[in-house]
């Protein structure tokens, strides 16, 4: 069995990524619109690269480093560019800011998500924790980040893996010299700090946070501030509300993406994000049924001289018929069961 990584071309001049098993039969998918998403809207699409696999792990694995690509990277793969492609890695791009967009998925999945707020880093460290904190907004769909002064400069190439897959999040991402520049536009800005600052301001925990942005009108802002030290005082005084989680008053450090995770998991709480899908459940067996099954059992434990002492008889009985009937056995399971009490009962010869 094989599988490939692939590119397409769409009509817009995107770029999208995906993996399949029968690359053929997917890529007829893509151009009858059958699977929905990205490229529905962006027909007609064209095959210009693949590349087969052994394993399904590694033609995802490939497909997840090629949607981080820039443009230019992409482009220089499909011209069979290794040269190109070597130099534009030891940039370390992550997109081309004067093409047009190189997308994921992710891009058509979020379209229909309610926007958040604004998650603001203050004067983040390593690359790594700023995708790490991508990561946790993309997962309870908030996409719009905005960098204060980062260390490294941005973008940094370290952000990318960390982020595992969250790319749509760190393509939009904005820089500022200031908090202040990062906010102007937002009528809500919260501080998340676990510490006294010296200033009097309203506290909530993010549950509350939550419910005020989503009853607001107005961009909200939260921010947070850098790994080692979180917000500074004046970095808290710009803002209007603080927002601080009951934690262990013995160890109270959360690193940077817990605390955006907690923050967004709140917010999200109150958007239609997609759900695990239900499992229809078959039907409860009718009472008669079970008791067919019940009254089987206890017929082949009698033979087998289970019951004993006599004086237990009536507890051990009502103990297996409480056991039994805990479930709600479908009729199909009190099938199956009555078969392997009749496959004991009467083995068969091999």
């Amino acid at each position: 069995m094989s599988f490939h990584t692939y590119l397409l071309r769409c009509s817009d001049g995107s770029y999208y990524a995906g993996h399949a098993e029968d690359l053929q039969y997917r890529l007829a998918q893509h151009q009858s619109g059958a699977l929905g998403g990205y490229t529905a809207k962006r027909r007609p699409v064209t095959l210009v690269w693949s590349e087969m696999f052994s394993e399904r792990d590694e033609a995802f694995a490939a497909e997840r480093q090629i949607k981080g690509w820039s443009r230019a990277k992409k482009e220089a793969l499909i011209a069979g560019d290794f040269d190109a492609l070597r130099q534009l890695a030891s940039r370390s791009v992550l997109r081309d800011e004067a093409s047009t967009r190189s997308a994921s998925p992710q891009d058509e999945r979020m379209e229909h998500v309610e926007a958040g707020p604004v998650i603001v880093l203050v004067r983040p460290q390593l690359g790594e924790n700023i995708g790490k904190a991508a990561r946790a907004m993309l997962n309870f769909g908030l996409t719009e980040m905005r960098l204060v002064a980062p260390r490294d400069g941005w973008p940094n190439p370290s952000a990318g893996p960390a982020a595992s897959g969250a790319d749509v999040v760190l393509e939009r991402a904005q820089v500022f010299d200031s908090v202040a520049a990062a906010v102007a536009d937002c009528t809500q800005v919260y501080a998340t700090t676990v510490r006294k600052r010296g200033v009097t301001k309203p506290v909530v925990t993010p549950e509350v946070a939550a419910r005020e942005i989503h009853a607001s009108s107005g961009r909200a802002a939260i921010l947070f501030g850098p790994e080692r030290s979180g917000l500074e005082t004046d970095d808290v005084a710009l803002a209007r509300t603080i927002v601080t989680v009951p934690i262990n008053p013995e160890f109270g450090s959360l690193n940077l993406a817990q605390a955006v995770i907690l923050v967004a998991y709140e917010w999200s709480k109150h958007v239609a994000l997609a759900q695990p899908p239900e499992v229809v459940l078959p039907l409860p067996a009718p009472q008669e049924e079970l008791d067919g099954m019940i009254g089987q059992l206890d017929d082949m434990l009698d033979s087998a001289g289970f019951y004993f002492p006599p004086d237990r008889v009536p507890t051990t009985r009502r103990t297996l018929r409480t056991l039994l009937t805990k479930p709600g056995w479908s009729s199909q399971e009190v099938r199956t069961l009555r078969g392997v009490l009749s496959a004991l009962a009467n083995p068969r010869q091999r």
